[in-house]
């Protein structure tokens, strides 16, 4: 099945958001059937209010700013860059891992 970027509005901010075509096929081999009902931000604070104020391990991680080594967008990584390897946003991370 061939997938194409949809262009989706977020249930809690209102505002839109591409849910990719690599992300439709992550879905699908998941078996999850709806597609998400909020943007990337906010599924973050959610799962931020869900896991950081509890007692488990799940706490927030300490993320750094940082800028894609292949599209040049500014992204957050959970790790601080050392500057001597290429840092990727998440969508670019994905298309490099999967070339490997």
């Amino acid at each position: 099945m061939s997938f194409q970027d949809k262009s989706l509005q977020c249930s809690d901010c209102g505002a839109a958001f591409t849910f990719s075509a690599e992300e439709q096929e992550f879905y699908q081999s998941k078996g999850y059937t709806n597609e998400p009902k909020r943007c990337p931000s906010c599924r973050q604070a959610r799962k931020a209010e869900r896991y950081g104020n509890s007692s488990s391990s799940y706490g927030q991680r300490q993320m750094y700013p940082a800028k894609c080594a292949q599209c040049g967008k500014d992204t957050q990584v959970p790790f601080e860059p050392r500057g001597d390897k290429p840092v990727y946003c998440s969508d670019c991370y994905r298309k490099v891992r999967v070339s490997r």
